[in-house]
């Protein structure tokens, strides 16, 4: 059945094919490949993420190619376009760090912009490293055409001595050198043998949990979160995403459909079992911005009282995602979650279908596998993604307590205010146990950008000191980070936060049991430091001013289009 948005949409691909006046437009197009045929069919957009600065996206042009195809055979006009990427693994630890959740902004920003200009009728969208998910998810959920997302795929596992490695593996290996742990010849090994081709960082880390986060929300056809990069699986993931949407097209259904609340909380759902980044509480906040969904932190501390962690799966765990593909995948876990009664079946999907439609066809787990736990043995009882409040943290913090031997600790504050100078404390070990590291002014405006800790926190792990120093930060931490560590702090130093206003031993609690982020101090003395308070001055220019200028908190998901005057 035509509903008003189908007409509309078709409506809009005449605006090319019909009226004398449009001969321009449409002269243009046939420089590109269009025919006549070509006029009469929906057009549709591919945003490509392709891109030869990071393994995660190297080979999405052919991935593009294939959804292209698809949308071609099954009646529409195709054009592929493409947008920036960034590698938040090589940026790590620099102050290229500083433009990694910019980048998501960009873009949204950059594809919201092509589908607008060029009245493009439908959006597939193929993302690889970290921020091209939520960024192409945002940009969907603006764009008001009808569309899907395809995830680029998760890396195979590196090799060394027997044992699989990736990515977080050479940055731990890091802090395993300065010990003396391992020599220069054993960490040159795991640098060479740690990303072995094409695909996004294996374990449960950002990449990985947005796409099950994003499948979960009915976005993305089912497997397609778990498929391996570089098989023919995800070639086939991508031409059917192309057939896929032009029936959603048809049917008239659009993200707004989609991507309800419901939908949202099955996404959180899917994070909390999985283990998934701390990341996905920030992302999954600026998509729901984006598409009008009222999403905010009390939603995740409802669902994660009650969803329990089930998944044995890198970096707490020991396995990578390839394993859970090869016991089911996302489907499998999903399948087990509804019949608990912990998904809302009854979402809508771009398959047309709804979730519990979908599962229906989806094979059970594998048994004999130890990847994923049943629910009544879960490695948690609840989800291991927590939010934090206090004195320290009025709008919240975040903190992931998946594989933790430790969940509180009460010690000093050790004060940085640059990653840099907290991360050569560490090296020249002038951190002691139970020491409390505080890196601050890295927030959304005070770095700006709100760079992630994988670095320092990796080399915590790599020195032993994971579970005996607690890190607190206003940035973020890689889905590859785990130990005693909080992030998202907010507010954050730049806006004179508490966080802003810690000295040199001042003594921190990090309680997860109790959900806390205190400073032993007494409100009378942070308002007296508060009034010594002088924001830092700072020169910015470039993207990096207009970012740090519109930014919301941590707490909002550091969007760029908060409450903006029309």
């Amino acid at each position: 059945m035509m509903t008003d948005d189908t007409k509309d949409m078709r409506i809009k691909s005449k605006v090319i094919s019909e009226g004398v006046n449009r001969a321009p437009n449409r002269a243009m197009l046939r420089a590109v490949g269009f025919t006549d045929e070509d006029f009469k069919k929906p057009m549709v957009g591919v945003a490509s993420t392709w891109s030869e600065v990071t393994p995660c996206n190297v080979h999405i042009d052919e991935l593009a190619r294939k959804a292209k195809q698809g949308v071609r055979d099954a009646g529409g006009a195709p054009m592929i376009f493409n947008t920036i990427t960034v590698s938040d693994g090589i940026a790590m630890g620099t102050e290229g760090m500083k433009y990694s959740l910019n980048s998501r902004e960009v873009i949204a920003d950059s594809i919201e912009t092509v589908v607008g200009a060029e009245n493009l009728d439908g959006l597939i969208a193929i993302g690889g490293c970290d921020k091209n998910m939520p960024g192409c998810m945002m940009a969907i959920a603006r764009c008001e055409v009808p569309a899907i997302f395809v995830y680029g795929g998760t890396i195979s596992p590196g090799n060394l001595h027997g044992q699989d490695i990736d990515i977080v593996s050479a940055f731990e290996a890091v802090g395993k050198y300065n010990q003396g742990d391992i020599d220069r010849k054993e960490l040159h090994e795991v640098e060479c043998n740690a990303c072995p081709g094409p695909g996004s960082c294996g374990g449960m880390y950002t990449a990985n949990t947005m796409a099950a986060a994003i499948e979960a929300m009915g976005m993305s056809l089912p497997y397609n979160s778990s498929n391996p990069a570089d098989t023919t699986k995800k070639h086939k993931d991508c031409y059917d995403a192309g057939v896929a949407l032009m029936n959603v097209m048809r049917k008239g259904i659009y993200p707004k459909d989609i991507m309800t609340k419901e939908a949202f909380e099955n996404a959180i759902t899917v994070v909390m079992a999985l283990g998934g980044s701390t990341n996905a509480i920030l992302h999954l906040l600026a998509i729901a911005h984006s598409i009008g969904v009222k999403l905010g932190l009390e939603d995740f501390e409802r669902i994660q009282k009650k969803v329990p962690h089930i998944a044995d799966l890198k970096p707490s765990g020991k396995y990578v995602m390839q394993d859970l593909h090869e016991i089911g995948g996302v489907q499998a876990v999903m399948k087990i979650l509804l019949e608990a009664g912990l998904l809302h079946g009854d979402c809508l999907t771009v398959t047309g279908r709804t979730v519990a439609e979908n599962l229906k066809e989806a094979a059970p787990l594998k048994e004999n596998q130890n990847i994923i736990t049943p629910l009544d043995r879960p490695k948690r009882k609840d989800g291991p993604l927590i939010i934090l409040r206090g004195n320290l943290a009025p709008e919240g913090a975040v903190a992931k307590v998946s594989g933790l031997k430790v969940t509180n600790i009460t010690g000093p504050a050790r004060v940085f205010d640059t990653e840099k100078d907290a991360t050569d404390a560490v090296l020249n070990d002038d951190i002691k146990p139970g020491d409390i590291l505080v890196i601050r002014y890295v927030g959304p405006k005070g770095a700006p950008g709100m760079p992630e800790m994988l670095s320092i926190s990796a080399i915590l792990v790599g020195k032993g000191l994971g579970h005996t120093v607690g890190l607190i930060t206003d940035g973020r931490f890689s889905g590859g980070t785990h130990g005693l560590v909080v992030g998202h702090v907010a507010p954050e130093a730049q806006v004179g936060g508490p966080i802003a206003l810690i000295k040199e031993g001042d003594m921190i609690t990090i309680d997860s049991e109790n959900r806390e982020l205190s400073v032993d101090l007494s409100d009378e003395e942070l308002k007296r430091r508060r009034k010594e308070w002088k924001k830092p001055e700072r020169k910015l220019k470039g993207v990096l001013a207009k970012y740090a200028h519109l930014v919301s908190s941590a707490s909002k998901g550091a969007v760029t289009d908060l409450d903006l005057d029309d």
